[in-house]
């Protein structure tokens, strides 16, 4: 019946013994195999495959704990389970702490040596089959870091393999915490250049007049804190990836100077005479429209066409929601780990208002919202009361359309409501809430003009 389970070793040095368990073994149909010692059993287990040995506790020569120990070091996949005379029952418990995974006392009952090993055997598959399962979910539904199984995420999976191995500038697009930097990571750990340096900068984040030192380098005496050579990032990144995320907020001046490094290959520190060659792959990232960007003369057009050779656009959750639970699970284990609490996932409940979220922040707000929900919870499982008033209100927001739809509301006083209650749920933030509109913030302005009936700003 069971030879997919694997095979057994019974280890005795009484020939009656190991004869009797091995007829009981036999007579239910499992595989197994005989060994009188343990020095036979070891040389036995490097030459064939078992799941599962039977080994007395007390033999001539190696004991049955000098066994288990030297199986649990060099097989540790391998359960063994201990046989042992009644007055040795605390030898047996002890060998337990060690790694045993249960003991028989003898004279051994029949059914209680079936039931134990084929307890001990099912529960070795178990682990071995969640193992699997745990394996292929991360390799079908995750890269780098990435968690999802929906097309559109797929879809960008697909994109960073083929794009990886490529010298190509990459411009990664989308909504603020999509994902940006993790995809390009996952470009670069996936390229020839893994072994080198990634490095991310955020063009936002450092001030206007530090951010030429810090991209291009420095020579002493350059401007007045300058009291050594300093490298740039783009020496930093040599053969590797340097990552510009929100490059949109680069000045027009330095937009010029990062056209000339890709270019021609070439930086020059600031202060100095002669160039430096660079061999760096560039990888660009932004969450505006760099298209009105540059129709509105914000950035250069020559940059921009050398950056988006390829664009790699990342999907809103909203337009991914069935990756919301792996995201959740992802997530909830990070953050439980982190706090030391164990929580056992999200009731139905929490789970319909998360999926339900139009999620302006996207996964990043998503993370955000699991840790808060972790650390208030009490333990069990995550609540509706455990969420943020605007995630618990997303199920109500379907209320807006079959009131509307029973008042035989007009169109425009339905879109009023709406942005109302989009404008509640984002806290009054403008900028998530145009996000979620699907417009853009002067748009937005406007109908909230309208609404307040004022004259719009810019009129």
């Amino acid at each position: 019946m069971t030879e997919e389970w694997g095979a057994i070793l019974v280890v005795d040095d009484d020939a009656d013994m190991r004869e009797l368990a091995y007829d009981m073994l036999k007579d239910r149909g499992h595989q197994v195999t005989m060994a009188g010692s343990g020095e036979e059993a070891l040389k036995r287990l490097t030459e064939e495959d078992h799941a599962v040995v039977l080994t007395d506790l007390r033999m001539k020569g190696m004991q049955g704990l000098e066994l288990l120990t030297q199986i649990k070091r060099d097989h540790p996949e391998i359960n063994v389970i201990l046989m042992t005379a009644f007055g040795s029952v605390e030898t047996a418990v002890e060998a337990m702490k060690h790694g045993a995974s249960d003991y028989l006392t003898k004279p051994v009952k029949k059914d209680e040596l079936i039931r134990v090993v084929e307890r001990v055997i099912r529960e070795a598959a178990l682990r071995r089959e969640v193992s699997r399962l745990r394996k292929e979910v991360h390799k079908e539904y995750s890269f780098h870091h990435i968690l999802g199984k929906s097309k559109a995420i797929q879809a960008v999976f697909d994109l960073i393999r083929r794009v990886a191995d490529s010298p190509t500038n990459v411009l990664i697009t989308g909504e603020s915490g999509t994902g940006k930097e993790l995809v390009a990571k996952a470009i670069h750990y996936n390229s020839d250049r893994k072994d080198a340096p990634f490095i991310p900068v955020n063009c936002a984040a450092i001030p206007e007049q530090l951010l030429e030192s810090e991209l291009f380098g420095h020579m002493r005496g350059a401007f007045t804190d300058a009291k050594m050579d300093k490298r740039g990032l783009f020496e930093e990144a040599q053969k590797g990836t340097l990552f510009l995320d929100e490059i949109s907020e680069l000045p027009l001046m330095l937009q010029a100077k990062i056209l000339r490094a890709i270019q021609e290959k070439e930086i020059r520190r600031v202060g100095a005479n002669r160039p430096i060659s660079v061999d760096v792959r560039i990888i660009a990232a932004t969450n505006l429209n760099l298209t009105e960007e540059v129709k509105n003369k914000r950035f250069r057009e020559d940059l921009y066409y050398r950056l988006n050779v390829i664009e790699l656009k990342l999907p809103p959750l909203r337009e991914r929601r069935e990756d919301i639970p792996l995201l959740v699970e992802a997530f909830l284990k990070k953050c439980g780990e982190a706090r030391g609490k164990e929580v056992k996932g999200v009731s139905e409940a929490t789970l319909a208002m998360l999926m339900d979220y139009v999620w302006p922040g996207n996964v990043r707000e998503l993370e955000n919202v699991i840790e808060r929900a972790v650390t208030l919870s009490r333990g069990g499982k995550i609540s509706p009361d455990d969420l943020p008033a605007p995630v618990q209100g997303a199920r109500g927001d379907r209320r807006v359309l079959d009131e509307a739809a029973e008042q035989a509301l007009p169109l425009h006083e339905l879109e009023k409501e709406y942005i109302k209650k989009i404008l509640e749920k984002t806290g009054g933030n403008k900028y998530q809430a145009a996000h979620a509109l699907g417009i853009d913030r002067k748009t937005l302005y406007r109908k909230l003009a309208e609404i307040e009936g004022k004259p719009h700003p810019e009129e």
